[in-house]
């Protein structure tokens, strides 16, 4: 299983477009381009739209614990939870020699200039599943404007540029599909 995932949690203000919208969206995005795309890559790619992560995690947790009998068939699980903003790569958890691969399927890339590996991946709803050692991985984006709409009325469609979001998109698409379609998992 290759997971991809955002949530849904406004829950406060807003609309919750950026948090987590828009990382919702390009989850959704992912699947649906490799859908019309008529491609099939040799494992599962799972969508989830989480719930309840301000309140404490308790739809990954859920999750988690209903699916960790079979956490050796997760090849990686990716979450989006910082906006969707200019992308400029990924965040990484995982062995030196999973880190090599993902650096090297990054360089597909290149053209649209996001092709950065960056230490440690963050996400609530992926960490029960890093901490048991499946790799993980989360969208780095330009967040300078992030905290400007974090949990504020602010936070609504008007704040998404649907050019950054496609390219995040886009990311989410090639790394999800080429991880799904490799030989083999990710190493540990």
């Amino acid at each position: 299983v290759v997971l991809v995932s955002g949530h849904l949690d406004s829950w406060d203000v807003g609309q919750g477009a950026m948090d987590d919208g828009g990382g919702a969206f390009i989850s959704w995005e992912a699947l649906s381009l490799i859908k019309d795309l008529g491609l099939r890559p040799k494992r599962t790619l799972r969508l989830v739209l989480w719930t309840g992560e301000e309140q404490g995690g308790v739809g990954a947790k859920q999750y988690y614990q209903l699916h960790k009998e079979n956490i050796s068939n997760f090849d990686i699980v990716m979450e989006s939870d910082e906006g969707t903003f200019q992308p400029s790569g990924l965040g990484f958890a995982g062995s030196a020699e999973a880190r090599d691969i993902v650096k090297e399927i990054m360089t597909l890339l290149q053209p649209i200039n996001v092709t950065d590996v960056y230490d440690n991946a963050d996400g609530t709803d992926i960490a029960y599943w890093m901490r048991e050692g499946v790799p993980g991985a989360s969208l780095h984006n330009d967040i300078n404007k992030y905290f400007w709409f974090h949990h504020s009325q602010g936070d609504t469609m008007t704040v998404q540029d649907p050019n950054q979001m496609n390219l995040c998109a886009a990311v989410w698409t090639v790394v999800s599909y080429v991880i799904a379609d490799m030989e083999e998992m990710l190493p540990r």
